[in-house]
């Protein structure tokens, strides 16, 4: 059978100081008419990013409101998950290869974990590229809806994975997309929501963590909290731009010599190229005693995240490609005005001049976070702005909500 994901009870009531009242009563209300349903969600990995992340809070809410939520991983090898992280860039657009091998290894592990699905589900939801052709494989077995939620920008793919994956995506009753124009060409859903991710706000990377105590939990590291810090929260990945991160703080440096720059990042067990882009950003660093790569293997997690994204004078989110961007909407929510790149879901977030800034280029992301540096009761200003965006669109309570208004609506089909 698949992996099962076990998680921490969560408790709508805990959140109505957050969102108010109103909100957990609709949410209640929605969900009347769904206790009992069995949902079921799939992916490949229980750490290291952010579905992982948006599971962890979405599965024990459902259970909250009556619903039997599950959450399994798929089994996968170094093989695999070197072809699903090819899939994933060449998804986005990068022009790279995709051989009868790479489709023959994809198409062998999704039908042993589709061998491996057991029970009855009225909901399954099958998260990503990974395991997208399991459907194909369980004839519709398993469960009476299938959806296939997608993390990632396939508006521009590379025709060859997407012609390729199109053809499993398409068999699906429903699709998730984070922004319309996400959706590639040629696929046609019965349903198709439009469901921007979410984050937690009492999580321990979310909750409000004084400021006192975060600047010790990032001194711990090295950093010195009375110096300014400027932090990209991401994964080691070509697409988040960490060399040109390093570039724009090197131009800050020539204004603000005693400047420091964190990379946070996370290493995720299906993402194996993540190991070559962290060495490549150490060399890319260099010498340079105030630029600190930090991961969870150093004992960076959740919670130091928060304490790195609270202590911040500035913080940066420089993609070049992005699906989404949870770590903007993390950073939005501890008042920080993010410098985010011009791309995917981080214009739903960063409003140009009122929450952050949006750049397209290396020069005008140092221009930008040497403003916020230099303006700190702007920065303030915008931080304040940032914060209430997040409650009103990008909290856990919105996410519940748009996934009981789609279960409600295949339910009655």
């Amino acid at each position: 059978m698949l992996e099962n994901v076990e998680v921490q009870p969560k408790r709508l009531d805990d959140y109505q100081p957050i969102v108010g009242a109103e909100m957990i009563y609709e949410l209640q209300q929605l969900a009347n008419d769904l206790k009992g349903a069995r949902v079921l969600n799939i992916n490949a990995t229980s750490f290291g990013g952010g579905v992982a992340e948006i599971l962890t809070t979405l599965v024990p809410l459902m259970r909250d409101l009556g619903i039997q939520a599950e959450w399994q991983v798929i089994h996968g090898s170094d093989e695999f998950f070197n072809v699903t992280k090819a899939s994933h860039n060449g998804l986005q657009g990068m022009d790279i290869p995709l051989t009868d091998d790479m489709k023959n290894i994809w198409l062998h592990y999704n039908q042993l974990n589709a061998e491996k699905l057991e029970g009855e589900y009225d909901f399954i939801i099958v998260h990503d590229p990974q395991p997208a052709g399991m459907l194909h494989f369980c004839n519709r077995k398993h469960g009476k809806h299938w959806i296939w939620r997608c993390h990632i920008d396939t508006s521009n793919a590379n025709p060859a994975f997407w012609g390729f994956y199109s053809q499993y995506i398409n068999s699906y009753e429903a699709a998730v997309f984070t922004m319309k124009q996400y959706v590639g060409p040629g696929v046609n859903f019965e349903h198709l929501a439009i469901i921007p991710p979410t984050i937690d706000p009492l999580s321990p990377k979310n909750a409000p963590i004084p400021l006192e105590r975060a600047r010790e939990g990032v001194a711990g590291f090295g950093i010195d909290p009375s110096r300014p810090l400027i932090t990209q929260v991401s994964r080691f990945d070509p697409w988040k731009d960490p060399l040109g991160v390093i570039d724009a703080y090197r131009l800050v440096k020539k204004e603000i010599p005693n400047v420091q720059l964190a990379l946070v990042g996370s290493m995720a067990s299906d993402d194996p190229e993540g190991w070559y882009f962290l060495d490549k950003t150490s060399r890319h660093a260099g010498e340079d005693s105030d630029i600190f790569i930090l991961h969870n293997f150093q004992g960076v997690g959740a919670y130091e995240v928060g304490c790195f994204q609270t202590t911040s004078d500035s913080v940066v989110q420089k993609s070049t490609r992005e699906g989404f961007g949870l770590v903007v909407t993390e950073a939005l929510w501890k008042g920080k005005p993010v410098v985010g790149g011009n791309v995917g879901g981080i214009p739903l977030q960063v409003i140009n001049g009122e929450t952050g800034y949006l750049v397209d280029s290396i020069e005008d992301c140092a221009d930008k976070v040497l403003y916020l540096l230099q303006h700190p009761d702007e920065s303030r200003k915008m931080g304040k702005a940032s914060q209430d965006h997040v409650r009103h669109h990008f909290l856990s309570m919105h996410h519940l909500k748009n996934y009981l208004h789609l279960f409600r609506s295949l339910a009655i089909v």
